[in-house]
C-alpha cells in the first residue's frame, strides 16, 4: 500500500502530546493477554502500538481499561490517541477507523437443557440476554434485538455470574473469551453458527484523516507481512483469524 499521506501531519496528528497514547483493552483476550505470574500485558494490540509508535519515531505510553466501553468513554475525556476497537457504527461517528486487522466471532451460550436451538430462537419475548456493557455484541444487538431484553454487566465474569446465577436465557460474547468462562461450568452448550463477525481495526479520533490513513498502512503492512498472524501464534489465538488485505489493496 503506497503512502497517501503527510507524515509530518500524520504525526502531529497523531501525537499531539509528542507521545503516542495507545488505549489498550485488556478485556478482550484474544487481543490482550496477561502473564499469569507478573501481570505483564502482551499481545496483538500491544504489537501494533509499539510498531505505529516505532514508525514514528515516537514514544508509546499505554492506557489500560477493562473494556471495549470503557475506551470508547474515554475517548471524550481525551485519554488517548489510538484505539484498538471494533468497527461499529455508533463509534465510526467518533472514531477514524481503518480496515481490520482480525476477525473474531460473537456467540451466544445456552443451558444444556435450554429450548433455544438457533439464533433465531434467542430473540424472543421473555428471553434475557447477558452481555458486556458498550462490547461490539452489546452495540449490534442493541440495533438488531427486537424482542428478548439485553441485560449489560461491565466485565465477561460479571457477564457469566449474572447468566449462571440470575439463570439468564442466554449469554453473549466473543467465541474465545465465552469458552473461556465456561470452563468449570456443566451443563452449558454454544449456539453454531456464530451470530456475528466482529471486526477489530484501529482507530483514531474523528477528523485525524493524515492519522488514519497512517494507520491504515501500517495495519496492511502488519498483516501483508505476517507480524499480525505472529503475534496472534504468540498469545495463543489460534482461533482468531487474521483480516483480508483491505479492498482497494484487493483491487490492485
Amino acid at each position: 500500500m503506497k503512502d497517501t499521506f503527510d507524515f509530518a501531519k500524520a504525526k502531529d496528528e497523531l501525537a499531539p502530546t509528542g507521545r503516542l497514547r495507545a488505549a489498550i483493552n485488556r478485556g478482550n483476550g484474544v487481543l490482550v493477554q496477561a502473564d499469569p505470574v507478573t501481570g505483564e500485558l502482551s499481545g496483538v494490540t500491544l504489537d501494533l502500538a509499539r510498531a505505529a509508535a516505532g514508525r514514528l519515531g515516537l514514544p508509546v505510553d499505554f492506557a489500560i481499561y477493562d473494556g471495549a466501553g470503557r475506551v470508547f468513554d474515554a475517548l471524550k475525556r481525551n485519554e488517548w490517541d489510538i484505539a484498538f476497537l471494533a468497527i461499529e457504527p455508533v463509534r465510526a461517528a467518533e472514531i477514524e477507523f481503518t480496515a481490520p486487522y482480525v476477525v473474531i466471532e460473537g456467540i451466544f451460550v445456552v443451558p444444556d437443557a435450554s429450548e433455544v436451538r438457533s439464533i433465531d430462537d434467542v430473540d424472543k419475548a421473555g428471553n434475557r440476554i447477558s452481555v458486556v456493557r458498550g462490547s461490539a455484541y452489546d452495540l449490534y444487538l442493541s440495533r438488531t434485538v427486537k424482542h428478548a431484553t439485553l441485560v449489560r454487566k461491565e466485565s465477561g465474569p460479571a457477564s457469566m455470574a449474572s447468566f449462571m446465577n440470575d439463570q439468564l436465557e442466554a449469554m453473549a460474547g466473543i467465541r474465545q473469551t465465552v469458552v473461556g468462562l465456561m470452563k468449570g461450568h456443566s451443563g452449558l452448550r454454544v449456539l453454531e453458527p456464530p451470530f456475528m463477525e466482529i471486526r477489530q481495526a484501529m482507530g483514531t479520533p474523528k477528523g485525524r484523516l493524515a492519522g488514519v490513513a497512517f494507520l491504515k498502512k501500517l495495519v496492511e503492512d502488519m498483516k501483508a507481512s505476517g507480524a499480525v498472524a505472529d503475534s496472534l501464534r504468540r498469545g495463543n489465538q489460534h482461533d482468531a483469524a487474521v483480516a483480508p488485505a483491505a479492498a482497494e489493496e484487493i483491487s490492485r
